[in-house]
């Protein structure tokens, strides 16, 4: 007779997991990017024809830099150098993606040690955005699956239908994580 129970892995740490799901989520962003044809790389938006998919992903990194810096320079944290979004390639993005991505993790840290949210910076203006870490990781997240999603469109729109691997690859985020702790 086999046993239907069900195993459960060990309890995680909630910042473990908050810091498991970030670099999922950065190794998703990374594979879209490892993996767009270069044509689509540096086609014009359709509608939008001064803007690429270049730097539409360019600005996944940037972004990061931005909310790094307003968020957490003024703790300690090092802000990643932002990109030419006009010149940038495919590989050089991906190791920047990989900066920014820590940066991001010592910033869900930083709030993590502060019992769940990140203190209030001198720079942070804008007050639009709950300072809670499940906020702050959840909005992070919806962005980059915003453009990824633009992304995906985009090259549907030009022809360029990718192929399931890479389409169905974005929602692969058990196989994505373990690529993560790699």
């Amino acid at each position: 007779m086999t046993s239907s129970r069900v195993v459960m892995p060990a309890a995680l740490e909630p910042s473990d997991m908050i810091l498991d799901a970030w670099r999922t989520n950065n190794r998703v962003t990374a594979f879209l990017v490892e993996n767009l044809p270069r044509e689509v790389w540096e086609a014009p938006v359709p509608g939008a024809p001064r803007k690429t998919v270049r730097m539409i992903a360019g600005h996944i990194h940037n972004a990061r830099c931005m909310w790094i810096k307003t968020l957490g320079k003024e703790f300690g944290i090092a802000v990643p150098r932002a990109v030419n979004r006009h010149k940038i390639g495919q590989k050089e993005l991906t190791r920047a993606l990989a900066h920014s991505s820590r940066g991001i993790s010592t910033l869900l840290m930083l709030g993590c040690e502060r019992g769940g949210v990140l203190p209030v910076s001198s720079s942070y203006v804008w007050r639009n955005l709950p300072l809670d870490v499940g906020h702050v990781l959840t909005y992070f997240v919806a962005h980059e699956g915003h453009h990824r999603g633009q992304i995906v469109m985009i090259a549907r729109q030009l022809g360029h239908r990718l192929p399931v691997e890479i389409t169905g690859g974005l929602w692969q985020w058990t196989k994505r994580a373990k690529e993560a702790q790699n």
